[in-house]
């Protein structure tokens, strides 16, 4: 299925069709199999494929019941990897996240027993239920992919992805996530209730509907990480890389803003805009591409002044607003 990159070879400068059209193909054969479960949301699968396929975390944020743990089981099940599930409560401890080192007696040394953070896919259910303390036990590994534990650091397995869900904040017994702790998430989605369709297709069909034991496996670990590197090769003209900077420049200057999108977020974007592009077939990015994921991506990261807040406004506002305001360059391939 996928397009083998040797290590002896240095990697093409950008991405060939027949590279670009087998992660189409297996972007979309991914979709069709988690729908399968999760029903009439579409829009929201493909966006937790984008986070995969930019080797970028996912937080996935709505009331209970509305199958956000589904949706990340289904992923974590429609791959040949390793995936942990860790259930966070106010009573774990970072520990019981990273691992820890223990005194072997008959040999006299330290061991390290790694956590269940040491995956290629970490489902992290109700995170925003553990302290503070625990929850800071992600940062290091989210963005460096390795934990330090007693002066050593141990690499985490490649490629790396914390599918992570949390209830809104309002609800009771939550802790609200760091603002650094947010901006490691390359994107917040929610899903919400389903359209009336949908809600019908899942109770005349419970008894047939296929289980995430079901699900048949897709792809391997060794080929997401294939296509990473394909993604990474898409092509981005420099009017796009402008455009793509002027955006996320605009949250920092909007008056209802109080902290903008960091640089982090920049090139979180971009990652997720590449991927975007190929997941349609093409190997250069449009601004199309960072106007569907401008949203998903730097909402999260932003924090209103108190008076926006009172008011209604949201970070998807702000995002939009800072789109309008912004000229759009002329589209196109890449020369």
């Amino acid at each position: 299925m996928a397009v083998r990159l040797e290590n002896n070879q240095p990697a093409a400068t950008t991405a060939s069709p027949e590279a670009v059209a087998l992660l189409a193909q297996c972007f979309h054969a991914l979709g069709d199999n988690i729908e399968r479960v999760v029903k009439g949301k579409r829009d929201t699968v493909e966006l937790a494929l984008v986070c995969l396929f930019s080797e970028g975390h996912l937080l996935i944020e709505d009331v209970p019941g509305t199958g956000k743990t589904t949706l990340a089981r289904c992923l974590a099940a429609s791959l040949e990897a390793d995936w942990h599930r860790v259930q966070f409560t106010p009573d774990l401890l970072p520990s019981d996240i990273t691992g820890v080192t223990v005194y072997r007696q008959n040999t006299g040394t330290f061991e390290f027993l790694p956590g269940p953070v040491f995956a290629n896919i970490v489902l992290g259910d109700e995170i925003n239920r553990a302290s503070p303390k625990t929850q800071s036990a992600m940062l290091e590994v989210m963005e460096e992919r390795q934990v330090t534990a007693d002066g050593s650091t141990h690499p985490v397995p490649r490629p790396f992805m914390v599918i992570a869900t949390q209830n809104s904040v309002d609800m009771g017994g939550t802790y609200p996530l760091p603002e650094a702790q947010l901006d490691r998430f390359l994107m917040q989605v929610t899903l919400g209730y389903p359209d009336h369709a949908s809600e019908v297709a899942v109770l005349s069909g419970a008894a047939s509907q296929t289980s995430i034991e079901q699900l048949p496996t897709i792809a391997t670990g060794r080929h997401i990480a294939e296509f990473i590197q394909v993604a990474r090769q898409i092509q981005v003209a420099p009017q796009l890389y402008d455009y793509l900077v002027r955006v996320v420049a605009a949250t920092r200057s909007l008056p209802e803003v109080r902290l903008g999108a960091s640089p982090r977020g920049s090139v979180a974007l971009l990652r997720a805009v590449r991927v975007r592009a190929a997941s349609q077939g093409r190997t250069y990015a449009l601004p199309e591409d960072v106007k569907a994921l401008a949203g998903p991506v730097l909402a999260h990261r932003l924090i209103l002044t108190p008076e926006a807040e009172l008011s209604g406004r949201c970070g998807a506002d702000v995002i939009a607003e800072a789109l309008a305001t912004v000229p759009v360059p002329q589209a196109g391939a890449p020369v």
